[in-house]
């Protein structure tokens, strides 16, 4: 039996899939070639922590446990099944809380062109109507004008500001918070999105 972490999600030219072992060549080169653009927004390891994977199989090997614990959802992202980016939804929570947290980085050639907000409503639609989960959170840099426009074509709703919340980029970084729940988005998000651009 497949476990329901394994999805593949797909609109028009944009997927959601299982991040695997054998996505490392395109992840490498993809981060290669947008090293700099990326930079600024790349969480970042604290000092003295020894907890963070040391390699991309590492990575993916502890994602896949987190998955199966049901605590994370670590997709490739990809444009005409080629890999583009990553989304992940961690920091899943059952309970009376039901929640979690997207994460997204993309190939620079990709930006721009709904790829990632399109990769977002899928994510959301499927947590919300597949998984059961309640809320999805977003937190961005204040800086990042690329990822406050993805929230803002999804028309998710800023809750807070956290100062120093992530270490991003070598230092403590604070965070725009940003939210929708299910009741905001009946009907689907991927819906709303396409008919909101009339895609």
């Amino acid at each position: 039996m497949t476990s329901p972490w394994r999805a593949e999600l797909r609109a028009g030219s944009v997927g959601l899939r299982p991040l695997s072992r054998h996505d490392a060549r395109d992840w490498h080169e993809v981060r290669r070639r947008n090293a700099a653009w990326l930079a600024p927004w790349e969480a970042t390891v604290p000092p003295g922590d020894r907890t963070a994977p040391r390699n991309f199989q590492e990575l993916v090997r502890d994602l896949h446990r987190q998955a199966r614990e049901h605590r994370t959802l670590p997709f490739a992202l990809t444009v005409d099944d080629a890999f583009a980016g990553q989304l992940t939804v961690t920091n899943i929570t059952g309970g009376s809380a039901r929640w979690g947290q997207v994460g997204y980085w993309i190939d620079q050639r990709h930006a721009g062109r709904g790829v990632v907000p399109t990769a977002v409503a899928l994510a959301v639609d499927h947590c919300f109507f597949e998984l059961g989960l309640h809320r999805i959170e977003v937190a961005i840099r204040p800086e990042n004008a690329a990822s406050l426009r993805v929230v803002e074509k999804l028309g998710f709703i800023e809750i807070g500001y956290a100062p120093r919340y992530l270490h991003i980029d070598g230092d403590w970084r604070d965070h725009r918070l940003f939210a929708l729940t299910v009741e905001d988005c009946q009907g689907g998000l991927l819906r709303r999105f396409r008919q909101q651009t009339g895609s």
